[in-house]
This record gives structure tokens, sequence and C-alpha cells, in this order.
């Protein structure tokens, strides 16, 4: 018999896995419905949470559901027992909890992405597309006389400023020797001096660096310690750190191989009978670039700049396929979801590592609503 585990628990490591912060600003991951502080004792994993699924995980007695796309996507006004929200009122009322990982797996280091791209073998792979690094930080520059430059950077060490290495180091600054000038104009108080004269002043050139979301009151905190009727400073908004996470996969093949020996590679790792296939079949591939779901399109010209031969996806308008053979690119679809299930076997394999006393299953109800006859 299972033993329970807490639901933050089990979050934890979901977030190891694909941090949430790496999803993409549109989408709606992590926990959907649950509380934190539940016990839960049986997961299952699916593509979607669809009633057929949420009949299944009912019969087999899973308290805990972890859907790739997100059941809960657009704003939701009610929640009730009957119409688009039946699902969603059924979880809450017999205490099931839906965490979602979407696109924070797609992009995340053996995620989605990375299990279609071992679909091929490739290797020597990166993203497809980089993420843009937002930055994070402002360098606050300030220049403070000697006597106070230490009760000003406490001040602003007090509020958050000055923390480096995700929190590793605090307190940290630079500080440069130099002298400041100022002539006070008529009504002009001086901290240091008098007005109607220029003064030369030793000050400190105090820098050190602030979260975005608490510049406000390290500005506040700065003025409040720092003994100037006028404080001078400066606010450098500092570039993001350079990342490598991103969407999609590109690599090389190990050796020579040709679109129709990669559709058969395909078809036995995600386990599918069918696959669409645009461009010649019988051509050599060197170069191949993967995108899981529906987003194949979005991503075709960055295939093609980077001189792919193979791009394999879940699904590609038509417009954008034709622009892809115009291009010498071949294309692959699988449908959409038949790109994504394959990363539940993994996602399964890694939560039980973490957590061998809880039960992880994988739906055998979920699959893509369209079948070829």
């Amino acid at each position: 018999m299972s033993n329970p585990i807490l639901l933050a628990n089990l979050i934890a490591t979901l977030d190891t896995i694909a941090p949430a912060t790496m999803a993409e600003p549109w989408d709606n991951v992590g926990l959907l419905v649950g509380d934190l502080t539940q016990n839960i004792t049986r997961v299952m994993l699916t593509i979607d949470y669809t009633p057929q699924v949420a009949g299944e995980a009912r019969e087999q007695k899973c308290d805990c559901i972890i859907a790739y796309h997100p059941p809960i996507f657009d704003a939701v006004k009610r929640v009730t027992a009957t119409g688009a929200t039946s699902l969603i009122h059924d979880a809450i009322r017999r205490g099931v909890a839906i965490y979602s990982p979407h696109t924070a797996l797609d992009v995340a280091d053996g995620g989605t992405n990375d299990v279609l791209a071992d679909a091929l073998s490739l290797i020597n792979r990166r993203p497809l597309k980089l993420r843009e690094s937002k930055p994070t930080h402002h360098k606050l520059v300030v220049f403070v006389p000697v006597d106070v430059v230490n009760r000003v950077a406490d001040a602003l060490f007090a509020v958050g400023a000055g923390i480096v290495g995700k929190g590793k180091y605090s307190r940290c600054s630079f500080r440069t020797p130099g002298t400041g000038t100022f002539f006070g104009e008529p009504g002009a108080s001086p901290a240091v001096g008098q007005a109607g004269k220029l003064e030369h002043v030793d000050e400190i050139r105090l820098e050190t660096i602030v979260p975005i979301d608490k510049i406000e009151s390290a500005l506040a905190a700065m003025k409040s310690a720092h003994p100037y009727e006028e404080v001078a400073y400066d606010l450098q908004l500092l570039a993001g750190d350079p990342t490598p996470v991103g969407i999609g996969r590109i690599g090389k093949l190990p050796g020579d191989a040709t679109a129709d020996m990669l559709v058969n590679m395909l078809k036995r790792a995600l386990d599918i009978n069918h696959v669409l296939i645009a461009g010649d079949p019988g051509r050599l591939i060197k170069r191949a670039a993967v995108c899981a779901g529906a987003c194949g399109g979005d991503f075709l010209l960055e295939a093609i700049a980077q001189q792919a031969d193979l791009y394999v996806t879940g699904e590609m308008r038509h417009h954008d396929t034709l622009l892809a053979v115009r291009h010498n690119l071949t294309v692959i679809c699988t449908l959409h979801s038949n790109s994504e299930r394959a990363t539940l076997k993994r996602l399964a394999e890694r939560i039980s590592a973490a957590h061998p006393e809880l039960p992880v299953l994988q739906s055998r109800l979920d699959q893509d609503p369209f079948s070829v006859l």
C-alpha cells in the first residue's frame, strides 16, 4: 500500500524538473486545482484531462492529475457541475489535485522537446529558438558623504538590495572615493557647507543592485538615510543573464539517414502508426529540428535559417508547409498530442525516482482526438 505524501512535496519535485518560471508568459502552468497541504496517494499522467481520463482516474483511485495541457487556460468566471467546467467542479468536489507543466516542460532539459529529439537520436543539440532574457535588476549608483556611507548602504540592504547569486551573497556593493562639487543657489539648505559658495566634498560612489520589484522601496530607504537635501543618484537597467533555455531543439543526425528511415524511428519511439510528411521521403537528412505540439509554424523560419533538412512537429498550417518545402525542408507532422505523449513516460520515471513510495500511472485512455481511417 502506498504512503501518502504532501502535494507540496510533489510540486517541489515537478518544479525541479520543469520550473514553472520557464513557461511562456501566455501559458497557465502550475497547480490549477488543489491544496498544497493535502496528502496524495496516487498520481495519473495525461496529455489532456478528458471525461474518459477523469473516469479512469476515478477507477484507479488517483487523487492527483498531472495534465500536460492546462484544463484551465482562459479566465474562468464560474465553476459549475455542468458545462465547460464540469470536470474541474468534479475534481474540486472529490479533492483531486490538478497540475499542468505544459511549456515549462517543453523548454526544460529532458522535457518534451528533448524526448522528441531523442526519437531521432539528435546529437550536438541546442534550442531551436532561445528565450529572450528579461532584465531583473537595476544597478543603483548614489553619491554619499564618507561618514554616512555605511548608514545609506545598510538602509538599502535592509530592503533587499545587494543580493547576488540567488541569495548566496548579500550586502554586496562597490565603493569608489571621489570629490563632489555643488553651488547652493538662494533657498538651498545644504547638509554640508553653505549656500552661495562652491563647495568640494569628499564622497563615496556607492553602487549596488536592486531587484526591479523593490526599486521604489530602495529609493525611499536611500533618501531617508541620506543627509543631502537633494540626493544625486543613477539608475541603470541591467540586461538579463544569457540563458540556454529555449523552445524546440535542433541538432545533427549521428549518421546518414533518409527521411523515411527517420519516419520509422519516430513511429517506434512515439508508438504511432501514421505520420504526415511533406517533401521527399527519400532525401538524405543530416540536420533536423523538432518542435512538439502546434507551434511548428511559429518557429519554421528559425529551422530554415539554421539549415535544417528535416522539421518534426505535431502540426503545421498548410501555407507554412508549402513555405518549408519551397526551402527544401522536409516536414513530418505526427498530429499534435502524438508529438508530446512520449514525454509522459519519462516524466513518470523522474517522479518515481524522487518519490518511490508514490504510485505514478500513465493514462491508457488519453489519446490524440484524430485518427487515420
